[in-house]
């Protein structure tokens, strides 16, 4: 069936948005900045800003401007290889910088202003902690002499961002600024990643400085473990040689050390299949052999089941939450567990273990892999014949696929298995949170690292778009794609306004169901069909986007999948997919709250035993 182009995205009056490719919107911006008068002043602390980032290989910076950091607003055209985003509201500065963090694997930077601009950045800031992201976040604040006066917009960020960061600074001379963003940018990717936040007073940014750059940072408190203890090594090489079913649980860890190729190497030695946590898709090509599957909560059947029924987990760079875990005096009731992670504190937190191995993930990879036997697969046969008749089980079972498209009607499992044919599977697709969240883990097929970007702690609403804003930005060679329910795209849909006006190639599949599906889900299993609040009335997308100057293309049966991807493939600049897809569908399996990896619903009204 042909795709109609809902709306052509031709509006003069939207900048950037109208027919200017994006070579002339770039030539236009470079032709501003030439013409910009040169100046002849002193280096101030809004220059050292600038300078930092530049040093430390951040020339993006996604901000919103505000009255006390206008003076960095003011010296930002004298350095346009930084490259600043202006978003339409600051949480899409985090998320966006967020996503670039995750995609790139650079250190992410947003800015605002005092008060209700950095109190904004929040929720963002403590997406990134949860998921340990790379990231910086500056915000000003009022002048020295009015702190703790209740001046207008003044706030108590740093205390409020102290729970939520790995460490910020609250800066109140220039001098100090060098210093500063050196030790920032170290503590945000050293050990393990996640924000820290600088906070800086307006005449900070305007006190004149003649303090140099720092070459080297020294900081004798900050001492993270890298290697893993060797006698913990041995001990781990002993376990794993002894183990008749042992389980790789590939958690986020082993994407921010860089460790993919490493893990690979460890699960065909060793011939163990290997789980992945939702932070953990694209640790493992999911065509390989040895790669079993997504666990948890919402994970696969088959998983869940060789998880109960191991003998030994090997956790390398995850944390045990309790939607891996579910109810932790019924998990891995027979396994023995190795956990290696580059935080301590994380060791024994949720899930009492056997092994521990405290370092980077990639490092203790390398080390441990010469140590243990070399297997064969005919040496685990039974196991794996086991692995696969789960496997068969769960992938033929009603829930998978969910049937509902062969009856014309289409279902999100098969936007998203189109979309990741038609991607080659080499897109970077950022998801918001709910019910996709959980579809595009299992069926989109991801086959590279850091292809794939979800809020996995906080589960942030409204990630999505702002997330795909920034990777599309981090990693320009890639094709890019925000992947959103109709709830989490309401909460940030002014940034529709910054893909236009910036013409960042980001597609947006929407999976309109006009629900919060996930409420809605738990509310027909637990809740006895409440729907209090479920249902979601949202707007004409096509209207809504054409105002931004952007193009859509609706699907509302299988036939029309196709030709919306393609359509907005071959757009230069952001474009829609609007699926209107099944408004009842369910994520199955589910694991109810309070409940084990064992008690998985398969389908309303049924339980599974593991």
């Amino acid at each position: 069936m042909a795709i109609a182009k809902i709306a052509t995205g031709r509006h003069s009056h939207v900048p950037g948005a109208g027919t200017e490719s994006a070579a002339e919107v770039e030539r236009a911006r470079t032709a501003m900045l030439s013409d910009a008068k040169p100046r002849n002043r002193t280096r101030i602390g809004a220059d050292v800003v600038c300078e930092a980032l530049l040093r430390q290989g951040a020339n993006v910076l996604f901000g919103y401007p505000g009255g006390v950091v206008l003076p960095l607003y003011d010296v930002l055209d004298d350095y346009p290889e930084l490259r600043h985003v202006l978003v339409r509201h600051e949480q899409g500065a985090a998320h966006a910088a967020d996503g670039y963090a995750r995609a790139s694997g650079k250190v992410g930077v947003c800015l605002g202003t005092s008060g209700p601009g950095a109190t904004n950045l929040v929720t963002g800031i403590a997406t990134a902690q949860l998921d340990s992201i790379p990231m910086v976040a500056i915000t000003g604040n009022v002048p020295g002499a009015l702190i703790g006066k209740d001046a207008f917009q003044e706030i108590d960020i740093s205390g409020i961002t102290l729970p939520m960061t790995k460490h910020n600074f609250l800066v109140r001379d220039a001098d100090d600024l060098p210093r500063v963003f050196a030790e920032a940018f170290h503590i945000a990717r050293t050990g393990r990643p996640g924000p820290v936040h600088i906070d800086i007073t307006k005449d900070a940014l305007q006190q004149e400085t003649r303090m140099p750059h720092p070459d080297t940072v020294d900081l004798p408190g900050f001492r993270p473990t890298f290697n893993g203890h060797p006698r913990q090594l041995r001990l781990a090489a002993e376990a794993i040689d002894q183990a008749e079913r042992p389980v790789i649980l590939a958690g986020h860890g082993i994407l921010l050390a860089g460790a993919v190729d490493e893990l690979r190497a460890f699960a065909e030695k060793t011939q163990i299949p290997i789980a992945h946590t939702l932070l953990g898709v694209g640790a493992i090509d999911e065509r390989h052999p040895l790669s079993y599957g997504f666990m948890g909560m919402h994970g696969w059947k088959h998983v869940n089941r060789a998880i109960q029924s191991a003998d030994l987990l090997i956790a390398l760079g995850m944390r045990f939450d309790d939607r891996v875990t579910g109810k932790v005096s019924t998990y891995a009731p027979n396994a023995r567990i190795i956990h290696a992670d580059i935080d301590p504190s994380e060791i024994g937190k949720n899930v009492a273990v056997d092994i521990p191995i405290v370092g980077d993930v990639g490092r203790v990879l390398r080390a441990l892999t010469p140590l243990v036997a070399e297997r064969q697969p005919a040496d685990r046969a039974t196991f794996f014949e086991r692995l696969a008749e789960w496997r068969a089980e769960s992938e033929g079972s009603s829930w998978h696929g969910s049937g509902a498209w062969r009856e014309g009607v289409l279902s999100a499992d098969f936007v998203i298995e189109r979309l990741g044919e038609l991607t080659d599977h080499d897109a970077t697709l950022c998801s918001d949170v709910g019910q996709h969240q959980m579809w595009l883990a299992r069926y989109a097929g991801f086959r590279r690292p850091d292809s794939h970007l979800s809020s996995g702690g906080l589960g942030t609403m409204g990630y999505g778009m702002p997330a795909a804003m920034g990777a599309a930005l981090g990693r320009p060679d890639k094709e890019t794609w925000a992947v959103v329910g109709d709830g989490g795209l309401q909460m940030t849909s002014q940034e529709f306004m910054t893909l236009s006006a910036d013409r960042i190639p980001v597609k947006i599949a929407l999976l309109d169901n006009k629900k919060l599906g996930m409420i809605r889900q738990w509310q027909e299993i637990i809740y006895g069909g409440n729907y209090h609040s479920a249902h979601l009335p949202g707007p004409d997308w096509a209207k809504l986007a054409d105002a931004y100057g952007i193009p859509t293309f609706r699907a509302r049966t299988p036939d029309d999948v196709d030709g919306a991807i393609r359509s907005a493939q071959a757009v230069d600049g952001p474009a829609l997919c609007w699926f209107e897809i099944l408004e009842t569908q369910n994520v199955f399996p589910m694991m109810p709250a309070g409940k084990g990896l064992s008690d998985l619903i398969e389908t309303w009204g049924e339980s599974a035993e593991g």
